[in-house]
């Protein structure tokens, strides 16, 4: 019986992970890359230092 559940649930967990990543976290994780990208340094440096 033990076996039996063993199996199931490597069945199981197995199917999970092999499930697409729903959209709406992929979306989360690409605004959160966007988030963490340094400024344009262009922008930072009118009068020609680093700030």
């Amino acid at each position: 019986m033990t076996q039996q559940i063993d199996e199931n649930l490597r069945r199981v967990y197995s199917e999970t992970a092999q499930e697409p990543v729903p959209d709406r976290f992929t979306d989360l994780l690409e605004k959160l890359r966007q988030q963490e990208k340094p400024e344009d340094t262009a922008d930072n440096e009118t009068d020609g230092t680093k700030s």
